[in-house]
């Protein structure tokens, strides 16, 4: 063999391998929680880092996002509000791939959310969905307005959300203290158990729950 393609063979040769050490490994698929209570025990501890200022910002690096590339394996659904304050992956401390997060004003139902949860149980076997309400939410606040005035309907859309949240400030409006927290307890809870409620949703474990804006912490609700 001449010895200039020797020499082109062998530096090639070296460029490859060069090329190959300096690629990152893809990671393999983190093995998500198996069970709903797993699930449930990783959101609420995502949740004590968070509150503490110790996040520790998981699953976002760049061979983390090759993999999911090819399929996605989330093991909760989340369905929470669009307050920007109040963001699942931020709140749980979990990353890319985690969370099937479905956000709606006040986590008002539709039909919607409805089939996007189903998409998360069924089509991807996630074991838990958590119903997640938030201190000082501005959908329950504009209800309580509403029924404290008497104003006339509310224009367009947003009358959607007033409808949904009215029959939990209606079932809380007798109980002493904040009628506002109250309220936030009572829709979650009811958004949860529409949703324990539906045959599509059986294979699921569905709880809910309340975030505090000033702590940052999660708490379940019976």
């Amino acid at each position: 063999m001449p010895s200039n393609r020797r020499a082109f063979l062998a530096a090639t040769t070296a460029s490859v391998l060069t090329t190959i050490a300096s690629t990152p490994a893809v990671a393999a698929p983190r093995s998500r929680p198996a069970t709903a209570r797993a699930a449930l025990d990783e959101l609420l501890a995502g949740n004590r880092r968070y509150a503490a200022g110790q996040p520790r910002h998981p699953h976002e690096e760049r061979a983390r996002r090759h993999v999911l590339a090819a399929g996605q394996h989330p093991f909760a659904v989340v369905v929470g509000c669009v307050d920007s304050r109040v963001p699942p992956e931020l709140v749980f401390d979990q990353g890319i791939g985690d969370l099937l997060c479905i956000r709606t004003a006040g986590q008002v139902l539709d039909e919607a959310v409805l089939a996007s949860v189903q998409y998360g149980v069924e089509e991807l076997g996630v074991p838990l969905v958590l119903v997640l309400g938030h201190e000082r939410c501005g959908a329950v606040a504009a209800t309580l307005e509403h029924l404290r005035t008497g104003a006339p309907p509310v224009p367009g859309h947003l009358a959607l959300l007033v409808d949904e949240i009215t029959p939990a400030a209606l079932r809380t409006r007798a109980v002493p203290g904040d009628w506002a927290d109250h309220t936030v307890r009572a829709h979650a809870a009811w958004v949860r158990d529409a949703i324990r409620a539906d045959p599509a949703f059986t294979t699921a474990h569905v709880a809910a729950a309340r975030f505090d804006l000033d702590s940052s912490l999660v708490t379940l609700l019976p």
